[in-house]
């Protein structure tokens, strides 16, 4: 029997989401005043990161087995912010208090500064419907 190879890793996920959130970044930059697709994006970053946060411990796996705890825990510890992250950013986001979104958004950006989306990239807009579906996780 053959190896089973899943092309949509959790790496691949994570690489995906953190591309969509850098280009949701820039957009939000460009808005000036609140609208539904502002509310929106910042809905969707909050539930990009949650994503992340959760695929970590998959991530890891594979270093654990083989016993590379000091590489796991390095990685769990570069990545610990995007849970907490996105724990405020999801409150603030259901509160409408936008002063705190507006503090949290460079602090997010300097965290994906090194992350490159090119001007031809095929992303769409993942953020659409974000507010809707974070405020059905909240409920639940």
């Amino acid at each position: 029997m053959s190896r089973l190879i899943n092309p949509d890793s959790v790496g691949k996920e994570r690489t995906r989401l953190s591309k969509s959130i850098v280009l949701c970044i820039r957009e939000l930059a460009k808005q000036s005043n609140v609208t539904s697709e502002t509310k929106d994006q910042a809905a969707f970053i909050a539930l990009a990161l949650q994503t992340i946060a959760e695929g970590i411990d998959a991530s890891v796996q594979a270093w654990e087995k083989r016993d590379y705890w000091v590489k796991a825990d390095k990685f769990r510890m570069e990545w610990m912010w995007a849970g907490q992250t996105a724990a405020k950013l999801k409150d603030a986001v259901l509160s409408d208090d936008w002063a705190s979104i507006a503090m949290l958004m460079p602090q997010i950006a300097q965290r994906f500064n090194k992350v490159v989306v090119s001007d031809n990239h095929r992303l769409g807009k993942p953020w659409t419907g974000a507010y809707k579906l974070l405020a059905l996780h909240q409920k639940l």
